[in-house]
């Protein structure tokens, strides 16, 4: 049976406008001692949301990467802002991204991206039902919108300029649960 590590002497060892550094002392029921680093950022979390204009059509993005240095194709994302749910933020996050609102959002799965040493949390939401609604963001610039059809899924997985790992998940996990109605 798994028992849970101890944790001590947790401190900041940098930080940015966005990311915590934090080390902790991990000690194992064994005995064994570790010294851990981890991203925590600040904030409640992100959303991720496939906005499905019919069961098949999805709305995706073009949006610049930092990370990466290019314009990644990927969903529609964001934080969650004080005092908000996951579904408002998705609906926020649609509203100002795409200029959809949904009518009906759905919670699929809170996911992790390296729970080894991130804390952060991106939570999955599917909308349906859309319709069109803009409001104002903090996009720097106006994001490129493009369609793609989740029957040709396995085909757009492989596409270069769709790289993240979430937005591919996300994916997948909708044209599962479209399909199974």
């Amino acid at each position: 049976m798994r028992q849970k590590p101890k944790l001590s002497n947790i401190h900041t060892v940098a930080k940015s406008n966005i990311f915590r550094v934090e080390s902790m002392d991990v000690e194992f029921s064994n005995g064994a001692t570790r010294t851990y680093e981890r991203l925590n950022p600040k904030g409640r979390g992100a959303v991720l949301v496939i906005p499905m204009l019919d069961d098949d059509t999805v709305l995706m993005i073009y949006e610049y990467a930092g990370g990466t240095e290019r314009y990644e194709l990927g969903l529609t994302k964001g934080k969650i802002d004080a005092g908000e749910t996951p579904i408002e933020a998705a609906g926020r996050e649609l509203k100002e991204e795409i200029g959809y609102g949904a009518n009906k959002l759905t919670f699929l799965k809170t996911i992790t991206l390296a729970p080894g040493y991130q804390s952060n949390t991106t939570h999955i939401v599917l909308a349906e039902d859309l319709y069109e609604q803009w409001e104002e963001g903090d996009e720097p610039e106006p994001l490129e919108i493009v369609k793609h059809k989740l029957s040709d899924l396995e085909q757009l997985t492989y596409n270069e300029d769709l790289t993240e790992a979430r937005s591919i998940l996300a994916l997948y996990m909708a044209r599962d649960i479209i399909q199974s109605r």
